[in-house]
């Protein structure tokens, strides 16, 4: 069996060997991707990714979810999600949980959500994601995926801009005397 038929890099010239040959295809009719490699893409994604059902019980959860919130997959699928939501947010998260459930529209397919979390050892961080809805048969929301990432390094640095451009601020006025723009 040649190389290209067992899916494995042929020499094409150049380093590394070149993985282009298993592209070539009619380009009328592209070729779609199967199910297995999606699910393998998802699984090994450096982001975290989790999909809760609709009452907010995680069943999926891949390797960087737990490295982001040191928690297994086998210790968080069948959980509730409050696992890495601050109490002190539970109320306002399943608030609009509810909404988008029953609603089936979010925002945040196309807009980026930044919100505080918890890891395991209690640690609180910064986390940056979208959600996709997932729908069944009838359209109804079937389940919410999101695509997370630790956002905490950057939420800091802009936090410490804030607060230079505020004493920044204060500096001025009090040299001049008079209240900068508001």
């Amino acid at each position: 069996m040649t190389a290209e038929r067992r899916n494995e890099p042929t020499e094409q010239g150049g380093d590394p060997p070149c993985w282009a040959h298993l592209f070539e295809h009619d380009a009328a009719e592209p070729e779609p991707v199967c199910d297995d490699v999606l699910a393998e893409l998802v699984r090994g994604l450096a982001d975290a990714v989790l999909i809760a059902n609709t009452e907010g019980r995680i069943v999926f959860w891949n390797a960087a979810a737990e490295r982001l919130f040191g928690w297994s997959a086998d210790e968080v699928v069948g959980q509730s999600m409050e696992v890495i939501i601050p109490e002190r947010l539970r109320d306002r998260h399943w608030e609009g949980w509810r909404r988008v459930v029953a609603t089936g529209e979010t925002k945040y397919g196309t807009s980026l959500l930044e919100v505080p979390a918890a890891r395991r050892d209690g640690r609180q961080l910064s986390i940056a994601f979208t959600v996709s809805l997932l729908t069944g048969p009838d359209d109804a929301v079937a389940a919410v995926a999101a695509v997370l990432r630790d956002d905490t390094a950057r939420w800091q640095q802009r936090r410490e801009q804030r607060d230079e451009i505020a004493r920044l601020r204060a500096e001025l006025e009090a040299a001049t005397g008079a209240a900068g723009p508001t």
